[in-house]
């Protein structure tokens, strides 16, 4: 017999391409960050993390962001060179995903965004990879058996 789980989490990966001149700049991406766990009604704990990296391979280099919220965490990495960036937002409360897509755009003008919103539990549905930003939902491609 088999019955819906909740899920444990949920999950939005954001891959940004051809961001504008913020993702370069550390205090622009603490006030992305700020206003991201604001508008997503999270709650941050502690400041954010936010360190230059890579400095080594060119297409790699940029700032590496850690923001702990009560509820998990929000990560990225931005790309000075390529001007791309990736994001993860993981919480075990309900992520408000078209707040956060509205937030990126704000702060750094993508050209284009991939997302994947995945609801976090190891006994529910497998769910399908990267949609553009404008599709988003969980997805169900494979049921399985509890």
């Amino acid at each position: 017999m088999s019955e819906k789980r909740k899920p444990w989490g949920q999950h939005l990966v954001l891959d940004l391409g051809g961001c504008n001149e913020s993702i370069c700049r550390k205090e622009d991406i603490s006030k992305f960050v700020k206003e991201l766990v604001k508008e997503i009604k999270m709650v941050a704990y502690g400041e954010p993390v936010i360190v230059h990296f890579a400095e080594h391979s060119y297409e790699a280099a940029g700032y590496s962001l850690v923001q702990l919220i009560e509820t998990s965490a929000i990560m990225g990495h931005f790309s000075d060179n390529n001007r791309d960036a990736y994001l993860d937002i993981f919480s075990c409360k309900s992520i408000d995903k078209d707040m956060a897509i509205k937030v990126v755009e704000k702060h750094f003008s993508p050209q284009q965004i991939r997302a994947v919103f995945l609801e976090r539990g190891i006994d529910l549905p497998l769910q399908s990879p990267f949609q553009d930003h404008d599709t988003i939902s969980p997805t169900t491609n494979t049921q399985h058996a509890l």
